[in-house]
């Protein structure tokens, strides 16, 4: 175990924290709740953007941007969505600043530069998109609208963790408009199957597509999907999330189209989204105690190359040897670094990326190159074995595949292992504190059980899932009849 790292069982938040900050994803800032996405941490999430990217483009989807800013008159439009988001809004209520006349060379805001109407800044954009949608439907021709955005939002938080809550942070939003119901309710649907393909084949996260109850729905929402994630110490993550805003948005703004009719009608909407949340997500879910595990589809390079030598002239004759092994994993489309610093010796390289998470790690030395061989190490094992250097990209190409199944299947299987049925409160609870995980049990369906249950055990209904089957039973806590099993969890 790496002594820069916490163990998982010492302290669970600071090892997330340590693989955060000493695997070169983020850092903090001298914003306060805002955190510094390193170069590392960015490519990570440059890969999972520009793949959701293509999902999008690939189900009809086309990107558009819109203002940071949102007038509060326009934000309060839509009463649910307003009040839902009041409390986490960050308010523009000035334009300038001026020298301060009582201390030299400090600023203070101009008290006559007070704008006429305060901006939000945007916690989500339906406000200024919907307005804007108001302008671009007129006709069942416009139909369907189907937008999205890569943006940054803020939603105040006064307790925060690196990539699960912070202030700031960056995501994707999603915004239809249909001519029907039903055409939104697919396109809800639709894209939480994006997403859950996503986080399985390319995260080589496992989840469970569910509905959430009306007291975790997005405020506005007739109905919000959602996609929820089991990590490493039986907490549950919420990964995304996919609405169906029926006509309420609609209204607010008054976007109406023409339909075949000839009928003036009001459009339904849909709203979806993934964040950098995702990040942390990855980390909790396959994380060791000596670094990082990076599923290989999207590492910021899945195989690193390490020289191993002495003096000049062996590391001419291995430089040159990688430098053909480098162009031949290229051109097979494998993205690869070659570590030929010699500032820090082989052993600390090795640490180095073990702890980044490097899915793939090859050693060569002097002797390799007489042998024909090289060292490969796996990343998520740490099993090492010696191989030819021929065909050596199709090695990589079936080692990555073999290491992303591998890590979907491991987590899975833990996953699957904490997800407990109870049929009493006693067992609920215990189960809580003892095992922890998903705990699927009867609800009876109403709000203020619901509640009565988070207050007293901190564990909320994640979500209904979609595939639960119907099944007679009666309220863990009240005893009331109830007809599906729900999943509860502490959650982040």
């Amino acid at each position: 175990m790496s002594k820069e790292i916490t163990s998982r069982l010492q302290d669970y938040a600071q090892w997330y924290n340590d693989l955060v900050i000493k695997g070169g994803l983020a850092d903090y800032s001298a914003v306060r709740g805002c955190m510094v996405i390193k170069p590392y941490g960015f490519t990570l999430w440059e890969n999972m953007r520009d793949q959701l990217d293509r999902m999008f483009k690939d189900t009809g989807h086309v990107n558009a941007y819109f203002p940071l800013f949102v007038p509060k008159s326009l934000f309060e439009a839509e009463e649910k969505n307003a009040e839902g988001f009041a409390k986490e809004c960050a308010i523009v209520t000035h334009y300038r600043l001026k020298s301060d006349p009582d201390n030299k060379g400090k600023l203070i805001v101009d008290p006559e530069a007070k704008l006429e109407e305060e901006l939000v800044v945007r916690p989500t954009s339906e406000a200024i998109i919907w307005s804007t949608y108001k302008t671009w439907i007129q006709s069942y021709r416009d139909l369907p609208l189907l937008i999205n955005q890569w943006a940054n939002v803020v939603r105040w938080e006064m307790r925060t963790r690196l990539f699960l809550r912070t202030t700031e942070f960056l995501w994707q939003e999603g915004h239809t408009a249909h001519a029907t119901a039903q055409e939104a309710i697919e396109e809800t649907t639709r894209m939480l199957d994006v997403y859950a393909d996503f986080a399985e084949n390319w995260m080589a996260l496992p989840v469970i597509k569910g509905v959430k109850t009306a007291s975790e729905r997005f405020a506005g929402a007739i109905d919000t999907y959602c996609i929820e994630a089991m990590m490493q110490d039986g907490k549950a993550l919420q990964a995304g999330t996919s609405h169906f805003l029926g006509q309420n948005f609609a209204k607010a703004f008054d976007v109406q189209f023409l339909n075949k009719e000839n009928k003036q009608e009001y459009v339904w909407a849909t709203s979806w989204g993934v964040s950098t949340r995702l990040i942390g997500a990855l980390v909790m879910a396959h994380s060791d105690d000596d670094g990082l595990i990076i599923p290989p589809k999207i590492a910021p390079f899945q195989v690193v190359i390490v020289p191993i030598h002495k003096g000049e002239e062996q590391k001419a004759v291995i430089d040159a040897k990688v430098k053909t092994l480098v162009q031949e994993l290229k051109l097979a489309g494998i993205r690869v670094k070659y570590d030929d610093n010699d500032n820090n010796r082989p052993g600390w390289k090795f640490a180095e990326y073990e702890k980044k998470g490097v899915p793939v790690r090859i050693a060569i030395g002097a002797r390799d190159i007489e042998n024909n061989t090289v060292e490969i190490a796996r990343r998520d094992t740490k099993e090492k074995v010696s191989v030819g250097m021929d065909d050596l990209p199709l090695r990589i190409i079936n080692l990555l595949q073999q290491i992303q199944q591998d890590m979907f299947d491991k987590a899975k299987a833990y996953r699957d292992e904490h997800i407990t049925p109870a049929n009493t409160w006693d067992e609920f609870v215990r189960l809580l504190n003892e095992k922890g995980g998903f705990i699927s049990a009867h609800w009876d369906g109403t709000d203020e059980t619901e509640e009565k249950i988070k207050e007293q055990t901190k564990a909320t209904i994640r979500c209904i899932p979609l595939n639960g089957e119907a099944e007679e039973g009666k309220c863990i806590l009240t005893g009331q009849p109830s007809k599906k099993r729900v999943l509860f969890a502490q959650a982040y």
